[in-house]
């Protein structure tokens, strides 16, 4: 009887422990991500205050401010005096690299010359190991390297780092059955991420001419 009853308290423990699992699986994505919103919206607000006193209202005025210029920059009067300063900051000693450096990573993940379109396989340390990575350069000829090179950009898991590598191209495989979000996702996530593949035709891996 004594046994029956421990068997049957395991049980009840062992559901209970399911439970918890099955609600912190539901609850922690949407904790922190409503935590992460809401700390960058009191960011956002915070930068108005104390000119505006009423919660919300900065960042509604800055998001304003943000389409307003998006809008009239379509102008040619505004694009004139975008391009201005544009080109004052490009040429600004100190300023310059500051600058440039910020620009180009926005326009790397968006506007007209975004980077992170071509996810790939990469094959790095060894022909049977492959990392998943971006083409971000297809013109290696400022480093002396012929049309072979490609430079493949590889984010870490769960950090906002990654690692530059200047690969042959035939040890770079260019992955057409996921989406470039999907890729990105997959890799920042470490692997975890569900996604929906889309068909694509087989292709095989390159094979490495290395020994």
């Amino acid at each position: 009887m004594a046994t029956t009853k421990y068997k049957k308290e395991d049980r009840i423990v062992g559901k209970l422990f399911r439970y918890f699992l099955q609600g912190l699986i539901i609850l922690a994505p949407i904790t922190i991500t409503i935590y992460i919103l809401y700390q960058l919206f009191n960011w956002v607000d915070n930068l108005l205050r104390p000119v505006m006193v009423i919660p919300g209202l900065g960042f509604l005025t800055i998001i304003l401010f943000i389409l307003f210029i998006g809008w009239i920059s379509s102008s040619l009067i505004m694009e004139a005096v975008i391009s201005f300063f544009d080109h004052w900051l490009e040429r600004t000693p100190g300023i310059k690299l500051l600058y440039t450096s910020i620009k180009d990573f926005f326009r790397a993940f968006a506007g007209d010359k975004k980077k992170f379109t071509k996810p790939v396989l990469a094959n790095i340390f060894d022909r049977d190991i492959w990392i998943v990575g971006f083409i971000t350069d297809e013109e290696m000829t400022k480093f002396n390297m012929g049309a072979d090179m490609v430079g493949v950009y590889v984010p870490q898991a769960y950090n906002f780092a990654g690692q530059l590598y200047i690969l042959p191209r035939n040890r770079v495989q260019l992955i057409d059955a996921i989406t470039p979000g999907d890729a990105m996702k997959y890799t920042v996530t470490g692997g975890v991420v569900e996604m929906e593949q889309h068909p694509a035709p087989p292709r095989n891996a390159p094979e490495n001419t290395e020994s």
